[in-house]
């Protein structure tokens, strides 16, 4: 998509991003000790750090990862959200206050409280960074993915700002910082993001969406002998078909442009349909519909096709309540875009086609996830895993645990996890229709579903459109910020002072956090660069995945099952972490990240917790018997 840089988005980011320097050289003065600096000295108020759980939690995935999904694949998005708030009753009924009272700085703090065993340390400060790295690497990608409309900067760039300001905020202030600014983002992003529904309600469905949309053409022909007939235009020349399982693309030229289309039928009438074309000629250059990308060739897309109410197609509904809302969407018809990848001749071409999609399948699962028409025993095992990781994943994030440690009490853990859910609770409602909004508003990137939620805010005004981003701009910030502390944590405090015994002093122990700081924010930027254009929600679900595997059946065995061993918690966590890392590098999107088919992938699965979960636990079980047996033999 082609984005105009705006003077008023880049005032309203700098205004941002100075702030959030402005807080964190402030709050730099309280970070002098190891508690000031990982866990704000324990004196954070339980309604701030609720909020700030809510802006730690509602990271790039939530705000733009499912806002894309939902406007890309409907109901399949939202389970999303159904999954990631699902995942707070876990941690206020079983990890809340427990947490809070075993641990100190870390999430290793807690599970080795009993033990004082140096394989804890160690397997829970690997399991740590694991997991922080990946739930980086999407803010990474939303990051960059946001600069690129607001300043006009090439993706790569955009990480390394957000890489370099949420360095600077953890190696200057640590977590008391990072509380203030996760805070203010997340009451910012539930306040805004409401202000965008109410928009999206007021203006209801119409056919004619944006004044930037741009419909596609649709021509009433059919091709013989390697001709077009029956179009309106004789001057199109056919240059070749592809043939994509049931779908034929044929390839037209007409006063020297080329152009992508696939053959459809309306009835008993055959049709072309044009399609948005990205193609990668020999010599490197980039064509998009035939033409350079500087001709504005490339649509942006996504409307209502049809619009039924009580029978009849009318061309607007006006404004609409919430449920009227959804209720009108299941009784219309919308014009998706589906993408094919495939190479012609020397061409490698990515085509986005529309997809005329009726309301009601939009509102129900099956468009990404295929539970029922299409379903193999993969795709549902597939989605079983993804929904029991979301499930389970939230009370074995380390940057989410670590938040217990900031508010004095365990009955103001208690407090805060319910401030969390409700303000989470309030914000996942308002992605069903942001995202729905974005389907159906003509404001679509093809090509980045991550953009779904800012370009709907666009369609709306320039100044809302730099508002929403800048704020998602800072939730990006808010989370890197808790996730480089909790990273920080696990190298300075759980690896060098508690597993190598470094002698540090209080202040050595604040300068190793923030050289560690350093590191992971280096390593983070430059994943963030590799995996620029993997969904941020897909890729979030993949960090849950593994928290899921490694860190919970540890939490919760040492909770509730006395038989638990030192052992059976650092061979459990070692398992965890194995097995959900070497199911995902063997996985689909990885075998295309390395650029190989992804039929050709060992594991079929994308998500791997419905294998790795249960091995975590079983192994728990397992070496805690053998080890307690052999201790006890010993005796």
């Amino acid at each position: 998509m082609i984005y105009q840089v705006s003077f008023t988005a880049i005032v309203i980011f700098g205004i941002f991003v100075l702030s959030v320097l402005g807080l964190s050289y402030f709050f730099a003065r309280k970070a002098k000790s190891a508690s000031g600096y990982y866990a704000a000295g324990g004196q954070i108020h339980w309604l701030v750090n609720g909020i700030a759980f809510a802006g730690d939690y509602l990271s790039a995935a939530s705000f733009l990862g499912i806002c894309g999904m939902i406007a890309f694949f409907g109901y399949d998005g939202f389970l999303y959200s159904i999954g990631y708030l699902a995942g707070w009753v876990v941690a206020l009924f079983l990890v809340a206050e427990p947490l809070k009272r075993m641990g100190k700085y870390t999430f290793a703090d807690a599970l080795d409280a009993k033990f004082n065993s140096r394989s804890i340390k160690l397997t829970a400060a690997i399991s740590t960074l694991v997991v922080s790295i990946f739930y980086l690497i999407p803010q990474m990608v939303g990051a960059g993915a946001l600069v690129t409309p607001l300043l006009g900067l090439p993706h790569w760039l955009g990480v390394v700002i957000v890489g370099s300001v949420v360095i600077f905020i953890v190696a200057t202030a640590g977590m008391t910082s990072t509380t203030y600014v996760q805070f203010i983002k997340g009451a910012l992003l539930i306040v805004f993001s409401f202000a965008l529904v109410v928009m999206v309600l007021n203006k209801g469905i119409n056919l004619s969406p944006s004044k930037e949309y741009h419909r596609f053409v649709t021509l009433e022909a059919s091709l013989s002998a390697g001709r077009v007939q029956g179009v309106a235009h004789p001057d199109y020349r056919v240059l070749g078909q592809h043939r994509e399982g049931e779908l034929t693309f044929v390839k037209l030229e007409r006063n020297g442009v080329t152009s992508w289309w696939k053959l459809a039928a309306a009835g008993a009438k055959p049709i072309l349909e044009e399609a948005l074309s990205i193609v990668s000629l020999e010599d490197g250059t980039v064509l998009y519909n035939g033409e350079p990308k500087e001709n504005r060739k490339f649509y942006q897309v996504g409307h209502v096709n049809k619009i039924v109410v009580d029978g009849k197609e009318v061309a607007a509904t006006g404004p609409l309540g919430p449920f009227a809302f959804l209720n009108r969407i299941k009784n219309s018809e919308i014009t998706r875009f589906t993408s094919k990848a495939f190479s012609f001749g020397s061409e490698n071409v990515r085509l986005f086609y529309q997809n005329v999609t009726p309301g009601r399948e939009v509102i129900k699962p099956g468009l990404y996830y295929k539970l029922d028409k299409g379903a193999t025993i993969w795709s549902r095992l597939d989605f079983l895993s993804l929904m029991l990781a979301l499930f389970l994943g939230t009370s074995a994030l380390p940057h989410i645990l670590i938040r217990y440690y900031t508010v004095p009490s365990q009955r103001a853990a208690r407090k805060s996890t319910i401030v969390a859910i409700s303000a989470i609770g309030l914000f996942y409602i308002l992605t069903l229709f942001m995202g729905t909004g974005a389907m159906i508003n003509g404001g679509l990137d093809v090509q980045n579903s991550n953009m779904s939620a800012p370009l709907l805010a666009k369609t709306f005004g320039l100044t809302l459109f730099s508002i929403i981003s800048a704020i998602a701009f800072a939730t990006i910030l808010g989370t890197v910020s808790g996730l480089i502390v909790a990273a920080s944590g696990a190298v300075a405090h759980d690896l060098m002072d508690k597993f190598l015994k470094i002698e540090m002093s209080e202040k050595g122990k604040v300068k190793a956090g923030r050289i560690a700081a350093v590191a992971v924010g280096i390593v983070a930027i430059i994943l963030g660069i590799i995996f620029e254009k993997q969904n941020v929600n897909f890729l979030v679900g993949l960090a849950f995945a593994i928290a899921a595997s490694a860190n919970l059946p540890a939490i919760l065995m040492l909770l509730f099952w006395k038989k638990t061993t030192s052992r059976g918690i650092s061979w459990a966590i070692s398992v965890g972490v194995l097995s959900s890392l070497g199911i995902i590098l063997f996985s689909p999107t990885l075998y295309e990240i390395y650029g190989l088919s992804p039929a050709q992938a060992p594991i079929p699965l994308q998500n791997p917790g419905i294998i790795s979960i249960p091995l975590g636990f079983i192994t728990l079980v397992v070496a805690s018997l053998l080890t307690g047996k052999r201790a006890a033999e010993k005796a």
